[in-house]
Parts: structure tokens; sequence; C-alpha cells
């Protein structure tokens, strides 16, 4: 699949079809996003989002909106289209997860600007941080919020490394939640690296 590749109605099937298809494909995805979910500590991952967990999503959100006029579909795609790798980076949802409501809040309000401190970092090479939330801010003074999309924008020397073997690195270095994986697992960083091809 050319990463480079957007969505467009011609990928997307008919309710009726999709409903048929369905408990399939959902399986499908299900095991691809095994490969593309990385956690970041116990309570922060990152979900690398490409081509097919974008035709999922928005096949789901045209089953559930019952959405079948060719303007609500074009709405959802240029809603989720974004959200697709552009051949020379990675895009990924950033969810911040605390399964407490209270806690969740106070730890929201110390984690302002966390998700302009997430980074990768191949080999030896400078730290790649993530451009977060392009589409709309979604920090305010007293909290950032628990959902952010980033944008990784590899440089091609760093992709011809992880290519060629080098080692992938990810974390978050925010003075109230530091934490990093080192090495990304080697499922997650092959399905990865097929965001370059």
């Amino acid at each position: 699949m050319n990463s480079m590749q957007k969505l467009t109605r011609d990928n997307l099937i008919s309710l009726e079809k999709y409903a048929e298809e369905r408990p399939a494909f959902r399986q499908k995805v299900i095991a691809h996003k095994r490969n593309r979910r990385l956690d970041l500590g116990t309570n922060a991952a990152l979900y690398f989002e490409d081509f097919l967990t974008m035709q999922y999503q928005v096949q789901e959100m045209l089953r559930i909106e019952r959405i079948f006029e060719a303007d609500g579909i074009n709405e959802e795609l240029n809603a989720y289209n974004p959200l697709i790798p552009d051949g020379s980076n990675w895009k990924a949802t950033f969810m911040i997860e605390f399964p407490e409501v209270e806690e969740r809040r106070a730890m929201l309000s110390q984690l302002r600007g966390i998700e302009n401190r997430v980074y990768v970092q191949v080999a030896d090479f400078d730290r790649v941080l993530a451009i977060a939330d392009e589409d709309l801010e979604r920090s305010d003074d007293d909290k950032t919020s628990a959902v952010h999309f980033l944008r990784f924008e590899m440089p091609a020397e760093q992709v011809a490394a992880l290519k060629g073997g080098a080692s992938l690195v990810a974390g978050i270095d925010h003075e109230n939640y530091r934490v990093e994986v080192s090495p990304v697992a080697d499922n997650i960083r092959q399905s990865l690296i097929a965001d370059f091809d």
C-alpha cells in the first residue's frame, strides 16, 4: 500500500456491503493495529494511523451515522485523510489514559503541553519532536486534552537509517511525565517503516 495514497470514495464500500464484510474487515484491522500501538508508560499511548486504520475509521463513521450521500462521505474523507502519513512522516493519535475521572482531571492540568514533548529517536540522530494538533488547539491555560493528533516529520537520512536496521526509541520528556521506550518493539518498528514506502 502506498503511504502517499489518500482515501477516496472508490476505497469505500456501501453500507450494505460493509455490513456483510465488517466482521472479517474488523479482524484484519484489529490484527493490524496490534503493530501500530505504542504504550508510553502506563498512562499514555501512541496509535499510529495509516491508510487502513483510517479506512476503517471512515467506514465505521459512515455506518454509525448512516451516511450514504456524497457530501457527507466527502466530509468524513476530509476529516480523516490528514491522518494518513504522507511518505515522509508518521501520524499518530496520542491518548492520555487515566481510568478515574478525578485523577484524569488532575493529571490533565499537570500535563499541559505534554503533546509537544513526545519524541522519536533513530539511533544516534537528534530526537524528532512531534508537531501537535495542526487542525485545532487542544490545550488551554488550565489543562491539556486527553486526545491529540501528532505528526513526526522524519528526515530522509533517518528514514534510510531505519530501513537499514537502525534502532528506534520513543518517549515523552515532560516535567510531570517522563518515559522512554528503548528500543521500540520490532513488530511496531517494522510496521512504521512501511509508512515510508
